[in-house]
């Protein structure tokens, strides 16, 4: 259809989505799928905030409000930076968004013009190459390897920054991998990005709050205060607080930058749903005993899905830092055969036949730009993950050389 922009070409869908709404279509039908591609907790969202939305529908806070967000969530946003991040900021550097997707997408079409190159570690979320492209900018993309922990060193980024850099995009605790940087690791990082001041970083904190004993969280422009006017600290209440579908994404930045971004939504969408937000406000001002208690939950299940993985003859699972994923290395089965004859010749073709095999759905590691390796959402109930690994386990033991 010629009447497309030419910069639809570029731009794939998303394919965590995808495999999802397969899995979803699958179940429709009557197949016994289990689902374990979606980044998202299987927690309700906690009660106070739930009563909180609801509180807001009675008092009919159901209008308009300023496109950057209403003053009472601004406050409780900037009041969090500052408790859990030791992060200053004013009003006027503070933006509340439609999920923390809209953030990502308005800073960068706020900043990008054509040839600006933004660097992305892979494993990456996938929508962030996806979103550069929109923007009419070049992802430029490192490697970073299981045997650096799924992390990026300082060389690498050294040796990635060109004089066209313009943003680097960092995520700690990381989708798809769980990998978390160490304080001395990310101090590392931002002395390289002290020599190159045009390099703005790009901060998704989401998945702070998910982070294991043994590692503490840190984010950039607290680890190095001289960073702090060139990076836009993200974040939200879809995983820490089981908000999902509530789409409420916040972040702090640069006045300039923000206001940008402000013009970008105004634009747009406008403001983020006046009643989510009033949710968003106990989230982060309310009692915090949810973040603790889904923390335990998802340890438990880190250890018990990552044990049964590194069981399974062919694949290898790191034990990540945080979030809710693990990330398994697939490199023993590639080039075997399934009993039909068919031979495994690349993540995706793992995950697809998994799924035809078994009925378990993941999501194939070059969708995240790094294989072969698949990844395997534990935020689930025990019961599933035990049996979507005892499945897992007897497809690879299906294989034959």
């Amino acid at each position: 259809m010629t009447f497309l922009a030419d910069r639809l070409a570029a731009v794939n869908p998303s394919p965590t989505i995808a495999i999802s709404t397969k899995a979803a279509e699958m179940k429709a039908a009557g197949a016994d799928v289990i689902a374990l591609s979606a980044g998202e907790p299987d927690f309700d969202t906690p009660e106070n905030i739930c009563v909180a939305g609801k509180a807001a529908i009675e008092a009919g806070k159901t209008r308009y409000t300023a496109p950057d967000g209403i003053p009472e969530l601004k406050a409780a946003i900037i009041d969090k930076f500052k408790r859990d991040n030791g992060l200053s900021y004013e009003p006027n550097q503070v933006i509340v968004s439609t999920g923390g997707k809209q953030v990502l997408f308005n800073a960068l079409f706020a900043t990008l013009n054509a040839g600006d190159e933004v660097i992305i570690p892979a494993p990456y979320w996938v929508s962030y190459p996806d979103m550069v492209l929109m923007c009419n900018g070049t992802p430029v993309i490192v490697e970073c390897l299981e045997s650096t922990g799924f992390k990026m060193t300082p060389e690498a980024l050294e040796a990635a920054i060109t004089p066209r850099t313009k943003w680097l995009i960092f995520n700690s605790p990381s989708n798809p991998t769980g990998a978390g940087y160490t304080r001395a690791e990310l101090k590392a990082l931002t002395d390289v990005l002290l020599r190159h001041p045009q390099v703005w970083v790009m901060s998704d904190d989401m998945y702070e709050h998910i982070a294991f004993p043994g590692f503490t969280f840190c984010t950039p422009a607290e680890v190095e205060p001289q960073l702090y006017a060139r990076t836009l600290t993200t974040n939200g209440v879809s995983k820490a607080y089981a908000m999902t579908g509530w789409r409420i994404g916040y972040a702090g930045g640069p006045a300039a930058l923000i206001s940008a971004m402000k013009k970008v939504q105004s634009q747009s969408t406008s403001n983020a749903s006046s009643l989510s937000q009033w949710a968003a406000v106990e989230a982060l001002n309310g009692k915090q005993d949810y973040i603790a208690e889904s923390r335990a939950v998802f340890l438990r299940r880190r250890d018990l899905v990552a044990g049964l993985l590194n069981e399974i003859n062919g694949i290898t699972c790191a034990v990540p830092e945080g979030a809710f994923y693990v990330y398994p290395s697939v490199a023993g089965l590639i080039g075997k055969r399934t009993p039909e004859g068919r031979v495994i010749v690349s993540d995706e073709n793992f995950a697809l036949e998994l799924l035809a095999a078994v009925g378990v759905a993941v999501v194939h590691g070059a969708a995240f730009g790094l294989s072969p390796h698949f990844r395997v959402s534990y935020a689930a109930a025990d019961a599933q993950l035990v049996e979507a690994c005892a499945r897992i386990k007897r497809f690879c033991n299906s294989l034959t050389a």
